[in-house]
């Protein structure tokens, strides 16, 4: 179980979406708050100036302060994508990220950053493009092949940290197998949870571990493309948070949530996503 909530800024106004809604799952999950400022770059000959984290820790001690958090502040110099998986592993952190605000030039040498993020990072990772508060409505993305178990859990914490509504969302993706079980859950993808398949247990184990801790829980199947499906799902039910799991497996042909197909959709999506690896 993590240990405390590692919220990330370099001080840009792009990363202040992080430190509320870290904030806000340290409130939730009852966590302690590690504030990690990175300087990644500043300019000698304005020694003088004000240091790029002080008015971005200003704003979060003074939340922090304000919702009674248990906190402690940290700064290092140099990279995020390297300082941040080193820091995550020390108190076994839940990292709340979001974009860094980096010049154009910048974000064209170094590509996504998110994505060097969640592959190097094995701890859970939320990143938050924007602030969604409060969070009502979870979705949590489920394979049906156990890689999912870590992001369930904890979505399952939150959700009744704060009273949210879960649903369980799985993909049939748009490829025809010859065998019996994908041959059934072809046929039969509009009553899934009906069916004897691997994935109908799933999806009725999940939805009964739910309403047994007392949430209100649905589940939802689609049918298509991975990823525009689950983004698709998160606009027409106007969720505020989505968890989804990851098996992290480079050579695994089932590997549903691999960090490309996990990037893609923090990448597009409008509201906070949750990862967490299977084993992480």
């Amino acid at each position: 179980m993590s240990s405390d909530i590692l919220i990330v800024t370099n001080g840009a106004k792009e990363s202040y979406p992080a430190i509320e809604q870290g904030a806000w799952l340290a409130k939730t999950l009852g966590l302690p708050i590690a504030l990690l400022g990175v300087t990644e770059w500043l300019n000698p000959a304005a020694i003088d100036a004000v240091h790029p984290l002080e008015a971005a820790f200003e704003k979060a001690v003074g939340l922090f302060e304000a919702q009674g958090a248990a906190y402690r502040l940290e700064v290092r110099n140099g990279s995020a994508e390297k300082i941040v998986p080193v820091e995550a592993r020390k108190s076994d952190s839940i990292v709340v990220l979001s974009p860094l605000g980096r010049p154009h030039l910048q974000r064209l040498v170094a590509g996504r950053s998110i994505r060097a993020f969640i592959e190097a990072i094995a701890q859970p990772v939320l990143y938050a493009p924007e602030t969604r508060l409060p969070v009502k409505k979870i979705l949590v993305s489920v394979g049906g092949l156990g890689y999912d178990v870590n992001a369930e859990h904890i979505a399952m914490r939150v959700a009744k940290g704060c009273g949210a509504e879960a649903a369980f969302l799985h993909i049939i993706p748009p490829i025809e197998f010859d065998y019996p079980t994908a041959k059934e859950m072809n046929e039969h993808w509009q009553t899934l949870t009906e069916t004897d398949t691997p994935v109908g247990r799933s999806l009725r184990a999940s939805l009964e571990n739910a309403k047994a801790a007392g949430l209100a829980a649905s589940v939802r199947v689609r049918r298509g493309n991975v990823i525009e499906e689950i983004l698709a799902e998160m606009r027409e039910g106007n969720y505020d948070l989505l968890c989804m799991g990851s098996s992290y497996s480079a050579h695994s042909l089932r590997q549903m949530y691999s960090a490309n197909v996990t990037a893609e959709i923090m990448a597009r999506a409008h509201c906070p996503v949750m990862t967490a690896r299977f084993g992480g």
